[in-house]
């Protein structure tokens, strides 16, 4: 753990303004009985967090959203999106954008790549404030408890692509069709337009990703990412749970026809951003 829940709590006293800690004492959060949740979330990580994702969503990034009426306020969903930006910036803004367009605010569990849980410090930060490892098993248990889940089904691939391939998707697993047809939840198609120029691709390393088990490291031609406007665009719910009987998540041919769906969706909000943009940094 890196630091106790009490030192997180005197950050955001410290921190956070009072309206702001007030409305979060609200979010939606399922205590295990010993302060955190089963995977390891904090309600005072939480709060914490929001003190410096807030500063980049407002100020640095200054990130036009719309579309919040389609994200649900009870129940499960999963929302989806494109992924990109060479480190998790997008999932950052998302999670903010959420937590803040939420009532009551509700924590998106971002479903992370097998390696990034054990990363030293950052692992462990990230899951206090609600991501997830990608297993079934930890899926099948947030939807059953009615969370949301935050999933990019381009995977590590669509952070190492070179900057040419901006906004252009690589093929969606299937994982996230599966689930949310499997166990009742809607997806929300969500469309993120700005990241694919935070942090210019100058080369990537395999080398360099070995020790932590990612198939390669991208190295930016910048040292720290460009203060790009971000646009998040979020659609309405694909109503798979309504679609198709929980039966059918067992069918390939099904499965990967809402994986098409959500694609087409996603490819659709991001032209539209693109469309409506001013420029990179407007």
């Amino acid at each position: 753990m890196p630091f106790p829940p009490a030192v997180a709590r005197a950050i955001a006293q410290a921190t956070v303004p009072a309206a702001d800690r007030e409305r979060l004492a609200g979010l939606h959060f399922h205590d295990a009985g010993h302060g955190y949740d089963a995977f390891g979330m904090h309600p005072d990580f939480v709060t914490m967090s929001t003190t410096i994702v807030r500063g980049l969503y407002t100020k640095y990034f200054r990130v036009i959203s719309s579309g919040h009426e389609h994200i649900p306020q009870f129940g499960p969903a999963i929302l989806v999106a494109n992924h990109s930006g060479n480190i998790p910036i997008d999932g950052m803004m998302m999670w903010y954008d959420v937590l803040t367009h939420t009532d009551p605010p509700r924590v998106p569990r971002a479903v992370a790549d097998h390696f990034v849980p054990s990363l030293p410090f950052v692992g462990t930060l990230f899951a206090r404030g609600g991501m997830v490892g990608g297993s079934r098993g930890n899926a099948r248990a947030l939807l059953e408890s009615g969370e949301l889940l935050m999933i990019f089904p381009e995977g590590t691939p669509a952070i190492v692509k070179p900057f040419r391939d901006r906004y252009k998707l690589h093929p969606f697993r299937v994982g996230h069709a599966e689930m949310a047809i499997r166990h009742g939840a809607p997806i929300v198609p969500c469309g993120v337009v700005g990241a694919e120029e935070q942090l210019p691709q100058l080369t990537t390393s395999k080398r360099l990703g070995k020790p932590f088990g990612v198939p390669e490291v991208p190295i930016p031609a910048v040292p720290v990412p460009l203060p790009v406007r971000y646009h998040l665009l979020w659609g309405p719910a694909i109503p798979v749970h309504k679609d198709y009987t929980p039966a059918q998540a067992d069918d390939p041919g099904v499965v990967e026809e809402a994986a098409a769906r959500v694609q087409a969706a996603v490819d659709a909000l991001i032209k539209k951003g693109l469309k409506q943009r001013k420029g990179i940094f407007r």
